[in-house]
């Protein structure tokens, strides 16, 4: 089994120290104070607005990992200017920018072991596909939305001061995650740094903590990991392994992005990770790396790719946006991002390595 109990739950630990850690920094005022600068430096301006929020959203989905995307910064930005477009900006971005880092997202984190990379050398190795994958999307919500950017945006009168020491903790939580350290362990001291200093001074309670880590969730996607790892343990997961490809040319990569993809949208990324990893790790990085790029970019097909995806209609996604309209620009995008962003891929790292 790739996977055992503990290595799995260290991983959902990981995912619930941060999301206290992002609920504590917007309890602290951080998603406010940066929401507001955007809007405040694109000027009126929605479609220098849409570049803010496309950054924005790609740096907290990095840092923080996605579900703090689609949890915190999509109120922000939906307040900031009701529009479809920045909306979609949160969600899309939150899985096509996830890429990044071992620890912008939990399909990372199943997988980092397995490339033998370090922390660096796997952001190093995936660097042009997120770049690739940003302007993608950005170009993407700025056609898709076109009509509704020539409106101008509303211009916050003021804007809340940005919170010194929320972010001095997670610039020392990512700087301990490059270092090599379990993940889960500095995102916890990260976590209780900014939960106390929030709860001291009264910018936040226990129960809005207690409810940002999600644990009926967290037990939820373990069971979950747990059981799809085990199923990957079983003759089924061999004839899996066995029906992919064993190189790392171009047409291999493809084949596993586009399975990743297809797969991501039937059973969710999550256990799609789980149940790939094995075919793709007798392959090679490579292959790992190109599966994210379906699990992750892919996951923007269609609602159930990715948990991110539900917590961001239930965030306000779906006051300004439908299900028809998800699935369409979805349908109409994702399958030629992840082509791209896997032909990148190739490229970049047959240069590299």
């Amino acid at each position: 089994m790739t996977h055992d109990l503990g290595s799995l739950a260290g991983i959902v630990a990981f995912l619930v120290a941060m999301m206290v850690l992002a609920q504590a920094c917007a309890d602290e005022g951080l998603f406010d104070a940066l929401g507001g600068r955007v809007a405040r430096r694109a000027a009126g301006s929605s479609r220098r607005l849409l570049i803010y929020a496309v950054a924005l959203a790609a740096v907290v989905t990095a840092v923080l990992s996605l579900d703090a995307t689609v949890v915190l910064l999509t109120p922000v930005l939906i307040a900031a200017a009701p529009r479809r477009a920045y909306a979609f900006a949160s969600v899309r971005l939150a899985n096509s920018a996830s890429t990044l880092l071992p620890v912008s997202n939990l399909t990372n984190l199943l997988v980092f072991a397995s490339t033998g990379l370090t922390f660096l050398g796997f952001t190093w190795a995936m660097l042009p596909v997120w770049v690739v994958a940003v302007l993608a999307e950005f170009l993407v919500l700025r056609l898709w939305f076109a009509k509704e950017l020539r409106i101008p945006s509303s211009v916050p009168e003021g804007v809340h001061p940005v919170p010194l020491f929320p972010v001095a903790v997670v610039i020392v939580v990512l700087l301990a995650l490059a270092s090599g350290t379990t993940p889960w362990v500095p995102a916890t001291a990260g976590a209780i740094l900014v939960g106390v200093h929030a709860l001291v001074r009264r910018e936040t309670t226990w129960r809005s903590l207690l409810d940002a880590a999600n644990l009926p969730l967290a037990a939820v996607i373990l069971a979950w990991a747990f059981a799809v790892a085990w199923l990957e343990s079983t003759p089924w997961g061999d004839r899996v392994t066995e029906a992919l490809p064993s190189g790392t040319g171009l047409g291999a990569l493809l084949v596993f992005a586009l399975v990743a993809m297809v797969v991501a949208n039937l059973i969710n990324n999550l256990p799609a990770t789980l149940l790939l990893l094995p075919a793709a790790a007798a392959a090679g990085p490579a292959a790992i790396l190109a599966l994210l790029v379906g699990v992750n970019v892919g996951a923007n097909l269609t609602l159930i790719g990715s948990v991110a995806n539900v917590l961001w209609r239930s965030s306000g996604g779906r006051t300004v946006s439908s299900v028809r309209e998800f699935h369409l620009l979805g349908l109409a995008t994702t399958p030629v991002l992840v082509v791209g962003c896997t032909v990148v891929l190739w490229a970049w790292t047959s240069l590299i390595w």
